[in-house]
């Protein structure tokens, strides 16, 4: 029994006071416990073996009377060697360039700095890897803390993974590792803790209180206008947490600047209602209120009037304004976005030891599904072992059938689906706002038309659709990853990445694809309209409004868009907050001294392999929304850095209170992400370009004032008018007529009249227009890509001044190890001076043999 009255509620050391707990396993008692126990029985002397000290915590004393507590702590004997074995760098020398980072009135910067000691917590030095032979050629001040707990808790569960729990003589070597251990109940959690509760520092003195630091300056709301304490997460949870939360603060920057552009000219196009020609000819009664249009669908919809669309033709003015002036700047600003981070990415390896990091070992790791479902064995090249292979032909066979499956979803699920949706709400809708006006109703009720109306209600419905449809996708593709079995933990993570952001992309994506790119471009004319499965099929192609798609296209963005990052954040808060406040409803009620440091973090949410994931998963689609429908709603950048601002810290909060510490884990790069993140830039430009050409009413107006206006006139008086078509509404099946109604109708085309030789075929302005609108997107992808390579190739993705300290620092290395072999050879010679001695002295001595797990040495 302990008496843990005598403990501080916050400490992380063993009962002596001095040993750090590193890491600390869990586990409970149940109806198999034979063969677990003798699992664990294994597992920790071997553990014990290897050179780790362990100290366990009965179940007595635990809040639940249920759990056990195994304390790991490592001590220097251990770190030292694991971090040869790891290449961990470590300081050997000051950093003797001077800082030249000062930028011009770096003044105006100071309400958003956060104090020195937070933001610069070590001083600089000169790193190399660290050789346990050559320890005093290292600064080691003292040994205790000489390695950061992120470090230490690295080691140990690089230690842990590999760590055998059966016995020598069974001869097993894939019966190894904590995640098996995790996987088969043996134990019920593994992790790292933190080093104070976030609210309060910790009592003793010992203990950095980083996790406190990190609320108080970088999790708290509040303080959404501060940067970011980078060097504190990453040294507090590593380099690859540190690095998303780099980006993403990046990533926030440029968006501010595309928002106070876009913002600038949408208020702008607000003040030029007055040269807005075409829309007083819409909302007149001598223009609009006499131009009788064709039904938008058969049977159900009835004929109209050109000026029930007045408002959307006024509120879409500032959009054009809009798309017309500044859709330049932001397709220049998402080229230097691209550019610019990759030089801070350069300058963050350089600053966070990562210029020299491999991936390697990290590859060799087999993964243990994989090596649980693959009984055949081969020779590994690399190691010289026998290990687990999938062979060729299951291999083939299963990625077959991954694509099909994947095909299936994307296709049926979500386009097909989608699509004949839209078509039914449209015809319900327009035959109840036919029978029930809405003109009645005040406020509101000039401004809802039947497209309106279908617009909106489909966009809500299809962001319902797309909540539902993201969770059957995650787990199909986590499913349909798991039946591939990938070989190693990053294959596992690229192809669900991949697999993921096809299903995301293709949900979120495909109904504003169809509103820009197919809505109103395939419907034929009255008379003989084109139905979507054939005209069996009565589902008749949707048409747009006089005034476009673009309204609707808009409409459809705003509200996924704003609808998917509201829902986003409150799910990240609330859930997580809600599972730890139930977990912990029974230890809330014992005294202070008893609630134990690892029982806190026990009662905590585990942070995943995929817990960013998910992070990375949900700003990239965001990206998508702001870059690949940009001309349609220029606002999107405005919306995006608001949902950043909260997410920033919404994410920090999370991580900081309700979550685990997780392992600390090296990343010199976002990884996959960055060549997906350039893939939507390029496809950006193609979008764009088809939406200015084929979505907006750009290029019809500037074909009509440059070569169809009236003479004399540089206007665009007259444009509704001609950019409208006659048809005989006697013509129109007697099957698919709407109700009586007025003669003429007119219908959004350029096509002859009634009458003409070729009647309803297509006239020579559509043709020029179509020219026009094929030679806009050849010019307008060659002269952006243009700007974009020559951008990419004028910025030096490594910046100057890193690229120098690179050099310098490996000079160094050289010149300080060179000069540290030389004394040391000095020394021995002196030793010896009176042997005789014929050999050649070694002037890099061995490391000398310790029992060391690695399937990399």
């Amino acid at each position: 029994s302990i008496d843990k009255q005598q403990q501080s509620k916050d400490s992380v050391f063993f009962r002596d006071g001095v040993r750090r707990i590193d890491f600390v396993l869990s586990y409970v008692d149940d109806k198999d416990g034979e063969r677990k126990q003798e699992r664990r029985k294994v597992y920790e002397a071997n553990l014990e073996k290897v050179g780790l000290e362990l100290e366990t915590e009965h179940k007595s004393e635990s809040d639940d009377g249920k759990t056990y507590f195994v304390k790991i702590h490592a001590p220097w004997e251990v770190l030292a060697t694991y971090a040869d074995v790891l290449k961990i760098k470590v300081p050997f020398k000051a950093n003797d360039i001077p800082d030249n980072s000062d930028m011009p009135m770096n003044w105006l910067s100071t309400p958003f700095r956060l104090p020195a000691e937070i933001m610069h917590p070590e001083p600089d030095y000169f790193t190399a890897p660290f050789n346990k032979s050559k320890s005093d050629f290292f600064l080691i001040d003292n040994k205790d803390t000489f390695f950061p707990p992120s470090t230490r808790n690295r080691i140990v569960y690089y230690i842990l993974s590999r760590c055998s729990y059966f016995r020598d003589e069974c001869g097993d070597k894939d019966k190894k590792g904590i995640k098996r251990l995790l996987n088969n109940g043996t134990y019920t959690a593994a992790f790292p803790l933190h080093d104070c509760r976030y609210w309060k520092r910790s009592r003793d003195a010992n203990c950095e209180s980083e996790r406190y630091n990190l609320y108080k300056n970088w999790a708290r709301f509040f303080y959404f206008f501060k940067e970011q304490p980078l060097n504190l997460i990453r040294k507090y949870y590593g380099e690859k947490i540190g690095i998303y939360f780099a980006w993403l603060g990046f990533y926030t920057e440029m968006l501010f600047f595309a928002a106070i552009v876009g913002t600038i000219c949408f208020v702008h196009g607000f003040l030029t209602y007055d040269d807005n020609e075409w829309s007083k000819e819409i909302c007149s009664e001598e223009i609009g209120g006499n131009i009788v249009m064709c039904p938008l669908c058969d049977k159900k919809c009835g004929y109209w009037k050109l000026n029930s669309t007045c408002n959307s033709s006024w509120v879409r003015h500032p959009i054009d304004f809009v798309r017309d002036s500044c859709f330049h700047v932001f397709m220049f600003s998402l080229t230097l976005f691209l550019e610019f981070w990759k030089r801070r990415q350069a300058r963050l390896e350089y600053e966070w030891d990562l210029v020299d990091f491999e991936e390697e070992q990290q590859q060799l790791q087999l993964r243990p599904e994989y090596e649980t479902k693959c009984t055949n064995r081969k020779l590994n090249r690399i190691t010289q072992e026998m290990e687990p292979y999938l062979p060729i032909t299951s291999k083939c066979a299963r990625m077959c059938l991954s694509g099909a499956t994947v095909l299936f979803w994307v296709s049926i699920v979500s386009l097909v689906h989608l699509i004949t949706y839209r078509l039914a709400v449209y015809a319900a809708f327009a035959s109840i706002m036919k029978d029930s006006p809405t003109t009645n109703l005040q406020v509101v009720g000039p401004y809802i038309t039947p497209q309106l109306a279908t617009s909106v209600t489909a966009s809500c419905i299809n962001f319902v659709i797309i909540m539902v449809l993201n969770l059957m996708y995650e787990r199909v593709a986590v499913w349909i990853t798991d039946m591939e079995i990938p070989k190693t933990h990053l294959e596992y993570e690229n192809k669900l990445t991949v697999k993921m952001f096809l299903f995301q992309f293709v949900n979120y994506y495909s109904s504003c694809f169809y509103v820009a790119f197919f809505k109103g471009k395939f419907v034929g004319h009255p008379g003989n309209y084109t139905y979507m499965f054939g005209n069996w099929s009565k589902l008749r192609n949707e048409e747009c409004d006089p005034g476009g798609c673009l309204i609707e296209l808009t409409t459809q963005l705003v509200i996924v868009m704003t609808g998917k990052q509201v829902w986003g954040n409150i799910q990240e808060a609330l859930v997580p907050w809600l599972m730890n406040w139930w977990g912990s409803r029974k230890a809330r009620n014992h005294p202070e001294s008893l609630y134990s440091r690892w029982e806190q973090d026990h009662d905590l949410q585990g942070f995943g392999q995929l817990g960013l994931f998910y992070e990375y998963l949900e700003m990239v689609i965001q990206f998508g929304f702001i870059t690949l429908f940009v001309a349609s709603f220029p606002l999107a950048p405005l919306l995006a850095l608001i949902n950043n601002i909260i997410e920033v810290r919404v994410d920090a909060w999370k991580l900081t209170t309700q979550f685990r510490r997780p392992v600390a884990a090296k990343a010199h790069s976002i990884g996959a992400w960055e060549e997906i993140l350039s893939g939507i830039a390029v496809l950006s430009v193609v979008t764009n370009a088809f939406i200015v050409a084929f979505t907006s009413d750009m290029i019809p107006r500037l074909v009509y004032m440059y070569a169809y206006r009236p003479q004399g006139e540089m206007n665009m008086k007259g444009y509704i008018n001609n950019s409208l078509s006659v048809f005989n509404i006697s013509e129109i099946p007697l099957a698919n007529s709407p109700e009586e109604g007025e003669n003429p109708s007119w219908y959004r085309d350029y096509r002859n009249p009634p009458g003409h030789e070729k009647p309803y075929s297509h006239t020579m302005q559509f043709w020029h227009i179509l020219a026009a609108k094929l030679a806009f997107i050849i010019i307008m992808e060659h002269v952006v890509f243009s700007v974009k390579f020559f951008v990419a190739w004028m910025i030096p993705d490594v910046p100057s001044d890193v690229r120098a300290r690179v050099k310098r620092e490996r000079y160094l290395v050289q010149e300080y190890l060179h000069d540290y072999e030389v004394e040391k050879l000095k020394v021995q010679l002196s030793h010896n001076g009176n042997n005789d001695c014929t050999c050649t002295p070694m002037i890099y001595p061995s490391l000398p043999q310790h029992e060391v797990l690695s399937e990399c040495l």
